[in-house]
């Protein structure tokens, strides 16, 4: 599984296509040979995963009982608008206009690596987001992880 580090700011063409910036694509050496995948993020962004991941992903949607209605539900709202997208020779990738419209994306854009993913985000709302940190991130820090710390630190 690949992890992913990095703030990037880029700029959409006019069509719509993004330039990887270089210190990212290092991180993705299988993205020209294999293509990713962009989809929908739970709040309004983007998300691209490596098609490993991707595949990852899905093969777990498939275990969802599809008989309940809240995973049927929960597939087509996670699935909706995924696309392959895949690096031109100039090193870009087109997103989709819809999905650029679902996040509120025109021209500029932020990626963020985010684990084993990268989060594609219009920079207004980036920014914003990142001016609402909670104002004490050290006690979140500890409700998420601190019953986590003694395995990190061992």
């Amino acid at each position: 599984m690949s992890y992913f580090l990095g703030e990037f700011d880029c700029k959409l063409d006019a069509k719509g296509r993004m330039m990887i910036p270089v210190n990212l694509k290092k991180q993705l050496p299988e993205a020209e040979r294999e293509g990713l995948f962009i989809n929908r993020g739970f709040e309004k962004h983007l998300v691209v995963y490596t098609r490993k991941d991707w595949m990852l992903m899905l093969d777990e949607l498939s275990k969802l009982n599809q008989y309940e209605k809240k995973n049927r539900e929960f597939i087509k709202y996670f699935t909706r608008g995924a696309t392959e997208i895949i690096l031109d020779t100039a090193g870009r990738v087109l997103i989709p206009k819809s999905l650029l419209d679902y996040a509120g994306i025109d021209t500029d854009v932020v990626l963020a690596g985010n684990l084993n993913k990268i989060d594609v985000w219009s920079k207004a709302t980036y920014d914003e987001q990142l001016d609402n940190e909670p104002e004490n991130f050290a006690k979140l820090a500890e409700e998420v992880m601190g019953n986590k710390a003694n395995r990190i630190n061992e």
